[in-house]
């Protein structure tokens, strides 16, 4: 948003130099113990690899905004810390970051989308417009359980990954997930339709770039969409400006019991991410200029959030129900309806037809790195 630099840095053992603010003790590491107090425990002064509060410890040494402020704070720490300055973060976990004269920042998964398709034998597959068809719904027990599920788990898992950077892949993935204790060969041949689009889509990421300081969310719901469980999907996306910053598709806890108890369990949902990054933002001192809005397109759920009469029928959802309401009430939230053909959140519920997929792609900010 305000297009800073990205700086890359490598510090030697930097776990071990963070500070921590709690009292930790440990055992007496073998080797070292102390014959004369064996029962005694070592309280540490750092931090360890292994310990929870280590990566806290370790980030909370850093912050800057201007080139002239991130070369003072690379030249402190060399001081400091042994460490490699690695110049302008352009590889990071699998992810690749590219930038343009606008300012602007690609990020993407290539590589690692190649060399998913390698490891599946699927480099030279023949490419397909959408990741899952739509009412594509298979039960548990369609098709012969694969010999070793060894290869579908894997494959999955890699998937999940890649959806860091691919919110398109969300739902299929999502989806798939679902068979993992005992995949069958049907199961296994909606992997390799998600494997087939992504083989037509390697160039594909987000692009991110400057916009306006507002925080919008997407939330919908397929209600008992699910053919083995009939729960159903949740769906919601998170834009910063016109960027989008977190997504999920995950199929809910419980069975409900109607359209609008669905709905508005995925705002609950959508409604506690909001929280968490607007708090988030508040501590890096970003302050918004207007409370979030989140976008619904069922009535009823609408309807709900913002009605002080307290419905009888909806007495289960007391939590998520009071939680909404509270934000909204509060005004730390605004909740408005969109129409069913504009909802972005769609694609992370539902299998999509081409047509109407390609165009949230687009509102998702999914590019290609070709142009």
């Amino acid at each position: 948003m305000n297009q800073w630099k990205l700086r890359q840095l490598d510090v030697k053992n930097a776990f071990l130099h963070g500070d921590l603010e709690e009292e930790v003790f440990m055992e007496q590491p073998p080797g070292f113990e102390d014959s004369t107090h064996p029962q005694f425990v070592c309280k540490l002064k750092k931090s360890l690899y292994g310990l929870k509060q280590a990566p806290r410890a370790w980030n909370a040494k850093f912050t800057g905004s201007s080139d002239q402020l991130i070369q003072r704070v690379v030249t402190d720490l060399s001081e400091v810390f042994e460490m490699k300055d690695m110049g302008q973060l352009t590889f990071f976990l699998g992810l690749q970051i590219s930038y343009n004269s606008s300012g602007d920042i690609f990020v993407s998964q290539t590589k690692y989308a190649k060399d998913l398709l390698h490891k599946a034998g699927m480099s030279s597959c023949r490419a397909c417009a959408t990741p899952c068809k739509p009412h594509n719904q298979v039960l548990q027990t369609d098709g012969e359980p694969l010999a070793d599920p060894t290869m579908f788990r894997s494959l999955v898992g890699a998937l999940q990954y890649l959806t860091f950077t691919r919110p398109d892949l969300a739902y299929a993935v999502n989806h798939v997930c679902q068979y993992m204790n005992n995949p069958t060969e049907v199961h296994y041949f909606l992997v390799k339709r998600i494997l087939r689009y992504v083989q037509g889509t390697l160039e594909y990421g987000i692009s991110f770039t400057k916009g306006p300081w507002q925080l919008n969310a997407y939330s919908d719901a397929d209600w008992a969409g699910d053919i083995n469980t009939r729960r159903s999907t949740t769906g919601y996306v998170v834009f910063l400006g016109c960027n989008p910053i977190s997504w999920q598709s995950k199929k809910q806890d419980s069975v409900s019991r109607s359209s609008t108890e669905a709905e508005y369990r995925a705002l609950a949902n959508t409604a506690t991410d909001l929280s968490w990054i607007r708090q988030v933002l508040l501590d890096l001192k970003m302050f918004l200029p207007d409370a979030p809005t989140m976008y619904c397109d069922n009535l009823s759920a609408l309807a709900l959030s913002s009605n002080p009469v307290y419905h009888s029928r909806i007495k289960h959802l007391d939590i998520d129900f009071h939680f909404v309401r509270e934000n909204v009430q509060r005004k730390d939230l605004i909740v408005q309806y969109i129409p069913t053909e504009e909802q972005i959140a769609d694609v992370f519920t539902k299998g999509l037809h081409s047509p109407i997929f390609l165009q949230h792609c687009l509102h998702l900010r999914l590019r290609s790195s070709a142009g």
